[in-house]
């Protein structure tokens, strides 16, 4: 786990060759097709990558059903199963389980939407608020998808969002033994200047090229989590004419930084996490507190990250 831009791809790929494990995307982004540079999709394998086309949606309980079934698969062929992204809200479904809530239903959503095209995803959550004034509480009233889903549940059940999410659960890793990981530089400035490093390499790679062959698509609009992602969003408003170019990349530099600050703000919380700190050169300057309360100090981020894992990193 950790930040945007941290490094978390080249550890992991690191981590599958040492210990004959195959990747697990834990990203919301990267489900979907289409979405390549912005994403920063990787050349190594990965499950869970391309699965969705971006006019699609694709949920929390989504990943954890297939996140579910590839990693018993993984370990049912003896392999070793390796989670890495930045969708902390994936890890977290899947680390403690969610409520077995009703499917997705296309025809409800749809009629959602367009509910929502004639009256706006605010009066929508003033309908949420008077069926489940718990929910309504933690979502945002622009949050287009967790409004739609949580009036969803309930048509589609009569049963609010947030009794559900009181009903026990089960959490797919149970029957595993998990190590949980942090990627991130110890000095914040660093981890901007890799996020700006990164943007504009993408930028330089054909990024704004690629959100404009989306644009193109009449089925795709700016309400979908595909196109909300980071820097897709912001690229999809100088394309609609609504600022400039250098104004989207400016805003989507600082909507990275915030979203590196909110991923870090989930860390920070996160019970069991063993965290890598590297400095600019990207080696492990602390790894973090030992049990016997030391610190230790290592030369790169596979050999810390083996350590943990109880493995001779030779």
């Amino acid at each position: 786990m950790g930040p945007t831009a941290a490094g978390k791809t080249d550890l992991a790929t690191g981590l599958a060759e040492a210990l004959d494990g195959e990747l697990v995307s834990v990203d919301s982004a990267l489900v979907y097709r289409g979405l390549d540079i912005g994403s920063a999709k990787p050349d190594y394998p990965h499950h869970l990558i391309d699965i969705r086309d971006p006019a699609e949606s694709y949920s929390a309980a989504d990943f954890v059903a297939d996140a579910s079934r590839v990693v018993a698969d993984i370990v049912g062929r003896g392999r070793t199963p390796i989670l890495v992204g930045g969708t902390m809200l994936y890890f977290r479904a899947f680390l403690e389980g969610l409520a077995a809530m009703p499917a997705s239903d296309p025809a409800i959503r749809a009629e959602l939407a367009a509910t929502a095209g004639r009256e706006g995803w605010p009066a929508l959550h003033a309908r949420l608020a008077e069926i489940d004034p718990i929910a309504a509480a933690a979502i945002h009233p622009h949050h287009s998808q967790r409004i739609s889903r949580a009036l969803e549940v309930f048509a589609g059940s009569g049963i609010p969002l947030s009794e559900w999410h009181q009903r026990p659960v089960v959490s797919p890793a149970v029957r595993y033994r998990v190590v949980q990981l942090a990627l991130c530089p110890q000095q914040r400035a660093e981890l901007h200047r890799r996020i700006d490093l990164r943007f504009r390499s993408m930028l330089a790679q054909g990024f704004l090229q690629e959100v404009a062959a989306l644009h193109r698509r009449p089925d795709l609009h700016p309400g979908l989590p595909a196109i909300r992602a980071v820097g897709y969003r912001q690229l999809w408003r100088h394309l609609d004419g609504e600022c400039s170019l250098e104004e989207a990349v400016q805003q989507g530099l600082a909507a990275t930084r915030q979203l590196a600050k909110r991923q870090l703000t989930w860390l920070r919380k996160w019970p069991g996490l063993h965290w890598l700190l590297t400095d600019a050169t990207g080696n492990v300057c602390a790894a973090g507190e030992s049990e016997a309360g030391g610190r230790e100090t290592e030369d790169i981020p596979l050999r810390a990250a083996l350590k943990y894992l109880g493995v001779d990193p030779m």
